[in-house]
């Protein structure tokens, strides 16, 4: 499903009705904003970076049904969960937070073999904005928890925050 700010719910309708295998069905994001943002800023607290707010464009933006990255404007973490497991929103980012253990901070990079990019992208220091969604996909096949953020973290060569890696905190442009 192309990824679209204007008119998102005519094209899930579209799409439902062209593709009803693939169509996506939303939970309400609103009734989900607290279940995402209050582990995000959890995590970010224990390394001293400031809370996140909600932002309903990214919400929107991060309900799709296709578990790929978008490599759209924003960061982005995704997960998926098969049907009848009853998956919630913090489900998906308690697994990213679980990260952190692979992440070492001192040389800015994962443990071998081992993800922790998730986990860096939820700590971002410069990200200010996220936005998150679950839906259901291919005719409730499974559920698809995808978390939009803005700005974008996991720069190479950069670390994610304060007291790691080569951190650089960069003045704001004007």
């Amino acid at each position: 499903m192309a990824r679209s700010l204007d008119g998102a719910a005519a094209i899930v309708l579209v799409l439902c009705v062209v593709f009803p295998g693939h169509c996506a069905y939303a939970n309400k994001p609103s009734s989900h904003k607290a279940a995402f943002l209050q582990p995000h800023n959890a995590a970010r607290a224990e390394v001293g970076v400031p809370n996140l707010s909600w932002n309903t464009t990214l919400a929107a933006y991060a309900r799709d049904c296709e578990l790929v990255h978008s490599r759209g404007p924003y960061g982005e973490n995704i997960s998926w969960g098969s049907t009848g497991r009853g998956w919630a929103a913090g489900d998906a980012v308690a697994s990213w937070v679980k990260e952190k253990a692979n992440y070492d901070c001192e040389s800015n990079q994962c443990a071998r073999r081992r993800k922790c990019g998730h986990y860096t992208q939820l700590v971002w220091a410069k990200t200010k904005k996220v936005g998150c969604a679950a839906v259901e996909c291919d005719g409730g096949a499974g559920t698809f928890i995808i978390c939009s953020y803005d700005p974008p973290g996991n720069v190479k060569g950069k670390a994610p925050y304060p007291r790691c890696g080569r951190y650089y905190e960069v003045a704001a442009v004007q």
